[in-house]
């Protein structure tokens, strides 16, 4: 699942202690392990039979890389990915928020609570937050909207339907 990192701890140097331990994690990537993750962002329902195979390694090798992923942080987690077929009819949209910088905890708490929105990410440029949002139809997706842009703390919003997806991984 997405994660906002808009309020964290840090200790004296600044960094974030999970990216810190994620960071020792991911400088242990190799080819194996990079060949891994990208079979598991296409299934990762795949049964560890079929990756060991397709890796030309052992089951037990790719259970026990999958385990070390896992423990160091660098697989935070799976999650579902609906079909085409049960997606068709949402209208998906990219909401772009400028928010009020001693109000981002309080916007980032209020969007969560919103299960239209899939994915709050913050991010750098004329803007601080970029929503993913669905909704069974553009009425539903125009009140959505207009809810996002009266959060106290957004100043402001932009707005992009998707039209198409060319690639998902």
């Amino acid at each position: 699942m997405a994660a906002v990192a808009v309020d964290f701890h840090c200790n004296s140097d600044g960094t974030p202690n999970n990216s810190r331990h994620i960071a020792e994690g991911i400088g242990h990537l190799d080819d194996l392990d990079t060949r891994l993750l990208a079979l598991l962002r296409e299934n990762a329902r795949a049964p560890a039979a079929q990756l060991a195979r397709a890796l030309g390694v052992s089951r037990t090798t790719l259970q026990s890389r999958l385990e070390r992923l896992e423990r160091s942080g660098v697989i935070a987690g799976y999650t579902v990915r609906l079909s085409e077929e049960a997606e068709r009819g949402q209208i998906h949209a990219y909401v772009l928020m400028t928010v009020s910088h001693k109000q981002s905890a309080a916007v980032v708490a209020a969007v969560r609570k919103m299960s239209a929105v899939r994915l709050l990410q913050s991010v750098s440029g004329p803007f601080d937050l970029i929503a993913k949002a669905a909704a069974p139809g553009v009425k539903e997706m125009d009140a959505l909207i207009d809810a996002l842009g009266a959060l106290p703390g957004v100043e402001r919003t932009t707005s992009s339907i998707v039209l198409s997806t060319k690639v998902d991984r």
